[in-house]
């Protein structure tokens, strides 16, 4: 599969990261979130073909719902599958962004530290996931970040910054309220709840009085 719609030339501000975790499924959870929202998938742990079977039924909503689905891993992988981009580890920033770029495809990368927010910089990623910004299960035990270390690593990537870990919408909204930058958010937990309460209401409306 090959990207068949052209990207916006920014990339969205709200996202949902995969997780085996999830109580609620993949194409569940990307019917739940907003249209021209993004989606990093990652399932890492399956093998190849079950992993693409996943991907390609995640890619038949993403078309619905004009999602942005970037794949974790290398860039010629995901231009097979099909995705628009790639969420690249740390240490292949080196060389896998330049192909990323050759391939057509949008590039986002990790950053917990300053470090790393300056090897973002340096391979001219589209976006950064800066994270953890809260306490969250994804990171046990991790110290957050906090607000102002995370607008200084966000400034420090010079690009499109978006906060990961422990995020909703309200805490979203007063980190936009407390910068002078077009942040996004990401979110596994945030987006998993939502579809857990949406099937509990479901369930109580079903049963008759």
């Amino acid at each position: 599969m090959r990207p068949r719609h052209p990207l916006p030339r920014k990339l969205p501000k709200q996202w949902l990261f995969s997780d085996e975790r999830a109580q609620t499924g993949l194409a569940e959870l990307a019917a739940l979130i907003p249209p021209g929202s993004g989606v990093v998938f990652r399932h890492d742990g399956l093998a190849s073909g079950p992993r693409w079977r996943l991907l390609r039924r995640l890619m038949y909503t993403a078309r619905a719902r004009k999602l942005v689905v970037l794949l974790a891993g290398t860039p010629d992988r995901a231009w097979r599958w099909g995705a628009g981009g790639v969420h690249l580890r740390q240490r292949d920033a080196a060389w896998a962004a330049a192909q990323a770029r050759r391939l057509g495809l949008r590039v986002t990368m990790p950053v917990h530290d300053s470090r790393e927010a300056r090897r973002a910089g340096r391979a001219g990623a589209d976006a950064v996931f800066i994270s953890p910004l809260h306490a969250t299960r994804s990171h046990p035990g991790a110290s957050a970040l906090g607000r102002a270390v995370w607008l200084r690593l966000a400034r420090l990537s010079g690009t499109q910054a978006i906060a990961l870990g422990g995020m909703t919408a309200r805490r979203a909204r007063a980190l936009n309220r407390a910068s002078n930058m077009a942040t996004g958010w990401a979110a596994i937990d945030a987006w998993d709840e939502k579809a857990t309460k949406r099937r509990v209401r479901q369930k109580r409306k079903a049963v008759p009085i």
